[in-house]
């Protein structure tokens, strides 16, 4: 008795090899098999660079928030004062950073006092708002310390002298820059008997820093801790705790604790309130360009569909004759799913090569597509980022190829099964 063989024997490769090496003259087989292998590799790319892009664009958003911003915001609810208004300052504001920073969890506590002002220099004026901070607490701030492109020496930053740190948009808005003074104008200024008037002061710019957002590095400018409080008329309080966390993307176990150790009247703030909105709208995008790129990997993969009908078309003769001499069902449909998994495997792999290449060298291809344009096809002020990033990551790459894949295997299957099914008898028919 003759020894069945086993599934995808050598010679069903063999056959399904020579299949898909079909000339021209053969039908176009060829042709369409070249049409799906370039449709599935697009689509594939195409997956995997939005992939790329979309996880970069999180990754930037998120960490230049976390680099700059409070991971979370304690407030005072308020107290009423002599003529009846609400004081939400804090008063005891050393103790209460003192106590949240022992909350498990939490980097640092620092009291600021914020404010917004008008910075002029050389009759070139810009609205930005000041951030009061310790030296020590603006060294724990990476996005500001830590920024590639900063000018100046932070050592310099000291409560002593009057000395500022400020973004990059605004040095380049009022034409600043290290060593420069500038003038500083509050309208809620020194208290006279004919009522409040702007306070006017001169300080020195010791810092220029590049936040990595252009909202950030056009609007903000830090001054040692003191001088904020006598410049915005706060001695011996602090508008606000700015919270350092180890975790900022898992805030919820450490929320409560947080608000205990503020005390009785005190709300918290946390970044992803402030960025909610965004983050949510970005998830939702992300999730409707997956489906939509999705259906292109599809719509790719169905031409593999059209070039295996046309193969099983021509190839009726052959299958007949491979059914006559006794090859089975299973081992016909496994030859031409092979003519049609290959063509995915292939595309599907030079996809991921081509994607991956994108997102690994995506500053040098966005750099020659903005040459080519004649510049300004990324505005920051719009974009909030000043380039276009790309994160790749290995689950976005295997999520890619298994959809591509998994859709190519699925829509080969059923023309490979209709050439199984081909009765010999009327494939011989009129041969």
């Amino acid at each position: 008795m003759a020894k069945t063989p086993p599934p995808f024997a050598p010679f069903e490769w063999k056959i399904a090899w020579r299949y898909l090496r079909a000339r021209r003259a053969e039908g176009g087989v060829s042709v369409m098999t070249w049409i799906s292998l370039i449709g599935i590799t697009l689509a594939v790319f195409a997956l995997i660079a939005t992939l790329a892009v979309r996880s970069g664009f999180r990754a930037e958003f998120v960490g230049t928030i976390l680099g700059a911003n409070a991971h979370v915001t304690v407030y005072s609810a308020g107290n009423f004062d002599e003529q009846g208004r609400i004081d939400r300052t804090i008063v005891n504001y050393d103790q209460v950073a003192d106590r949240i920073g022992q909350v498990p969890g939490v980097q640092r506590a620092a009291p600021l006092v914020k404010g917004q002002v008008l910075i002029t220099n050389h009759q070139r004026s810009s609205g930005v708002e000041v951030f009061g901070i310790q030296p020590d607490d603006l060294l724990d701030l990476p996005g500001i310390a830590e920024s590639d492109q900063a000018v100046g020496d932070l050592s310099e930053f000291q409560n002593e002298e009057f000395v500022i740190a400020i973004g990059s948009g605004v040095a380049r808005s009022i034409g600043a820059t290290v060593g420069d003074t500038v003038k500083l104008t509050s309208p809620n200024g020194v208290k006279t008997a004919f009522g409040t008037s702007p306070r006017v002061s001169v300080y020195r710019v010791v810092y220029v820093f590049s936040a990595g957002r252009y909202d950030i590095d056009r609007t903000r400018v830090y001054m040692p801790f003191e001088q904020a409080q006598t410049f915005f008329n706060r001695e011996g309080v602090a508008d606000e705790i700015e919270v350092m966390v180890d975790e900022p993307e898992n805030l919820t176990p450490i929320l409560i604790p947080i608000l205990e150790a503020a005390g009785d009247r005190s709300q918290i703030w946390t970044w992803q309130d402030a960025s909610g909105g965004f983050l949510r709208a970005l998830e939702v995008e992300d999730n409707v360009m997956f489906i939509i790129l999705s259906i292109l990997v599809l719509i790719a993969a169905m031409n593999i569909v059209s070039g295996l009908i046309m193969l099983v078309k021509n190839k009726g003769r052959d299958i007949g004759i491979l059914r006559t001499i006794g090859l089975s069902e299973g081992s016909v449909l496994r030859v031409f799913f092979i003519c049609g998994s290959f063509t995915g495997i292939i595309g599907t792999t030079m996809g991921v090569v081509l994607g991956c290449l994108f997102a690994i060298y995506i500053d040098p291809i966005f750099s020659f597509v903005n040459f080519v344009m004649g510049g300004g096809v990324w505005d920051p002020s719009i974009r909030g980022i000043y380039a276009l990033p790309a994160e790749l990551h290995l689950s976005d790459v295997l999520k890619a190829v298994g959809l591509s894949l998994g859709l190519s295997f699925f829509v080969t299957y059923f023309p490979a099964r209709r050439a199984a099914r081909l009765n010999p008898v009327e494939a011989l028919r009129y041969e």
